[in-house]
């Protein structure tokens, strides 16, 4: 048995009446919210390809890497980590990770780090 939605419209007297709203305005509403999000999406997204080098063994790889201009550090995802063989140093204290509304991340706290030096064009991060 499904719920049905109820939309309140208070009118000029203070009286209120039951509105519904048509579903071409649904769908526009829907539109507009993800041209908005789409829009939104292409300002902040910029990804680059950097070079990592492993200080241990000084080998490297080239990979994709998201530009976030709010982040405090370098992150790297623990599944790429693993991947390329990367040695995980564990942290002595986690770091949990906040979203930008405010929410602890749902993939849970930092746990280690990893040595490398970054390389994007003539821009060396060690």
């Amino acid at each position: 048995m499904g719920r049905t939605k109820k939309y309140i419209e208070c009118t000029k007297k203070g009286k209120e009446k039951a509105v519904r709203p048509t579903k071409r305005k649904a769908q526009q509403k829907k539109r507009a919210v993800k041209e908005v999000q789409r829009t939104f999406k292409m300002l902040k997204e910029v990804w680059l390809d950097i070079g990592i080098e492993r200080t241990d063994t000084h080998k490297g790889i080239t990979i994709k890497a998201l530009l976030d201009s709010s982040a405090i550090g370098i992150f790297m995802d623990r599944k790429t980590a693993a991947k390329h063989g990367f040695r995980l140093q564990k942290l002595e204290r986690l770091v949990r990770v906040k979203n930008v509304d405010g929410t602890y991340n749902s993939r849970g706290a930092i746990m280690h780090e990893v040595e490398v030096n970054v390389y994007y064009k003539s821009y060396v991060e060690k």
